[in-house]
């Protein structure tokens, strides 16, 4: 425990960290393994739709049975309790169930009328504040993802280089998680799946210095795009986000301006602590974008609609599924309209 302690206090240090490879996957970039035909623009819609059903299930039962009624007090309550669980947060929930009670109180519902109206609603939060950027920085793009164990992190980055793989762009991965030897063999995996190389060091090694490596290899080998992994950690430890933000500060020392993105990670499943984990991060270093994963299995996707509007990120992706196109690019009007269609 004390050897870790002085371990972990070593690595956030400002010494310039020296190169020190241990290993670099090199794979044929032309040779993308194991990959499953991608589907059609259609089938995009449909998955989304299927991975947001368990949330969709409750807001269409519950709003189909108000189809004919007065809605009362009663029933207000019924909507608020309704938003609460999809975990849409308590402010947006009152101010939702207020902009309801003015609209709809006393009135005889039409279940379109109302559907169309909290639709309507959803689509205005996510699609207001910051708008994430798709244009990649010329000539090396660095894209820094991080977030707590367990959030989906390694997948997304392995699904990230897929995507721009596939878009004709060459990329590096810098397995910068030298704290868990599981990380690095999953991106090992990712790397020759995807085709793209992958940059690693020893477990317990400095991780900066894995980054600062990586960033040579990315200039030298001529690389579009580097994507750095990082340690897993909670948002409550001190020094884990101090280490964190060492790797930010090394690589906006070697590429001006960069990291040019940087990912947050956020499984969907924890609820309004996805939340507290966003705000977190974002008081320790500058967080560009949201990626909101297992969508599919949790009956809370309000989360995306709270976490957008509580901190103002913009959600860039978000996880509908564990096949390797399954991270799709957030699109809030289709995002909303699968909430509710039936």
């Amino acid at each position: 425990m004390l050897f870790d302690f002085f371990r972990r206090k070593k690595v956030v240090e400002e010494k310039a960290p020296e190169p020190f490879v241990e290993e670099t996957i090199v794979v044929d970039e032309g040779a993308v393994e194991f990959l499953e035909p991608e589907p059609e623009e259609t089938d995009f819609v449909e998955r989304l739709t299927k991975g947001l059903a368990r949330t969709r299930s409750k807001f269409v039962s519950t709003l189909r049975g108000f189809e004919g009624e007065i809605l009362h007090d009663e029933g207000i309550d019924k909507l608020e309790a309704l938003l609460v669980e999809a975990d849409l947060g308590i402010r947006i929930s009152d101010r939702l169930v207020s902009e309801i009670r003015n609209k709809f109180l006393g009135r005889q519902l039409i279940q379109k009328e109302l559907t169309d109206f909290l639709e309507q609603s959803i689509k205005s939060i996510i699609c207001s504040g910051d708008i994430s950027s798709s244009e990649l920085t010329k000539p090396l793009h660095v894209i820094l993802v991080a977030g707590v164990n367990g959030a989906g992190k390694t997948t997304t980055i392995g699904k990230l280089a897929y995507q721009y793989h596939k878009k004709g762009h060459s990329v590096i991965i810098a397995a910068a998680d030298t704290f868990r030897a599981a990380a690095i063999e999953q991106l090992e995996v990712w790397g020759k799946r995807v085709g793209v190389d992958v940059i690693k060091s020893t477990i317990g090694a400095d991780a900066a210095a894995c980054v600062f490596d990586a960033i040579k290899a990315a200039k030298a080998r001529g690389r579009d795009i580097l994507i750095v992994d990082t340690a897993g950690r909670l948002h409550t430890k001190f020094n884990l986000m101090e280490e964190l933000k060492k790797i930010h500060r090394i690589i906006g020392r070697e590429i001006p301006g960069a990291p040019h993105e940087t990912l947050l990670v956020i499984d969907a499943v924890t609820g309004q602590n996805g939340l507290s984990q966003a705000k977190t991060f974002r008081e320790a270093f500058p967080v560009t974008d949201l990626v909101l994963t297992k969508l599919d299995g949790t009956a809370k996707g309000g989360i995306v609609v709270s976490i957008r509007e509580e901190t103002g990120l913009p959600v860039k992706y978000i996880g509908v599924g564990e096949k390797i196109y399954d991270l799709q690019v957030f699109d809030p009007d289709r995002f909303a309209a699968a909430l509710f269609e039936e």
